[in-house]
């Protein structure tokens, strides 16, 4: 069984009269990554900086490699880290400068090894002498990776890591960080807002809303608790086609030929033994299974009460 390298215990935010995190409890394992999702003002910031102790808990605990984060809060930093596409960094200093200075402050052995590998392992090699101010935003994005990589992370947070990055870097980056999570069993809580990227990455989600969890389970299950499933499916004969679909009580909406048709999705194959054993012949057909932004979008409108953990 792995270790619980982050556990959470009830950790709660109020500004005033609002929680911003109402009594959310959650682990992190060894070699694990944890999709954390939510709408604006679910939660999500709030939470990531009280797991940096950048902003002070009104209550719960937070514990990291089984050490309470409060009284161990020196050790346990030299061992995590984190990287947001929305923080800044010096801009007058060089890329070199930058790692240069983290480097020190973490007491990198060979720090010159470590920052030539990770600026080649994200290809801004090039860009050592450049400002951080020239930068653009796609380039930060990787220089903050970089220096968040470099005093090797057991656990890292990571917000939003692709966000300002073209398809095939942002490809590249999730390769790096699978790379780090198989070959070294590097943690990661990992937010955002690209779906399929979660599904990809994510070993578990947890899903905020209003300072609560309100799901968490894998990609896949999550995915799952949509029954209904979407066939698009075009029909050049379609005046027999609805004939049929109309006798089999199948409700339908067409756009010319084409017709889209909701379906419990272990009901698919009896949809089409239906067509089949009335000779309706299609020449395109597309199904559309649900997916995890399918369940996001449906319990981020209300649908699923909090507290709704599988």
């Amino acid at each position: 069984m792995l270790n619980k390298v982050l556990e959470v215990k009830n950790l709660t935010k109020q500004f005033g009269d609002f929680k911003a995190v109402d009594s959310i409890s959650f682990s992190l394992k060894e070699g694990e990554i944890l999709g954390l999702l939510g709408p604006n003002g679910a939660g999500k910031t709030t939470t990531i900086y009280m797991l940096l102790d950048v902003m002070e808990p009104n209550g719960g605990s937070i514990s990291y490699f089984g050490k309470t984060f409060k009284k161990n809060r020196s050790e346990i930093l030299k061992r995590i880290n984190f990287s947001s596409a929305y923080i800044s960094l010096p801009w007058l200093f060089s890329v070199n400068q930058v790692l240069s200075v983290y480097a020190d402050l973490y007491e990198i052995p060979n720090r010159k090894k470590r920052i030539d590998k990770l600026l080649s392992e994200f290809e801004i090699d090039h860009l050592r002498k450049k400002e951080v101010h020239t930068l653009s935003a796609g380039e930060k994005a990787r220089l903050l990776l970089t220096k968040a990589f470099l005093n090797y992370p057991e656990i890292i947070l990571l917000d939003e890591p692709t966000a300002s990055l073209d398809p095939e870097i942002a490809v590249k980056i999730r390769q790096f960080l699978k790379k780090e999570q198989r070959e070294y069993k590097v943690s990661m809580l990992f937010t955002s807002h690209n779906m399929s990227e979660v599904e990809e990455m994510c070993d578990r989600v947890i899903i905020l809303n209003h300072g609560k969890i309100i799901a968490e389970d894998t990609p896949e299950n999550l995915a799952n608790e949509i029954t209904q499933s979407v066939i698009e499916i075009l029909i050049k004969d379609y005046k027999d086609a609805e004939k049929v679909f109309e006798s089999e009580k199948i409700n339908y909406k067409k756009d010319g030929n084409i017709f889209f048709i909701n379906v419990e999705t272990k009901k698919i194959s009896d949809f089409l033994i239906i067509l089949a054993n009335n000779k309706i012949e299609f020449q395109d057909i597309s199904i559309n299974k649900p997916d995890l932004e399918d369940f996001f979008l449906k319990i981020s409108k209300g649908s699923r009460q909090p507290g709704g953990k599988k």
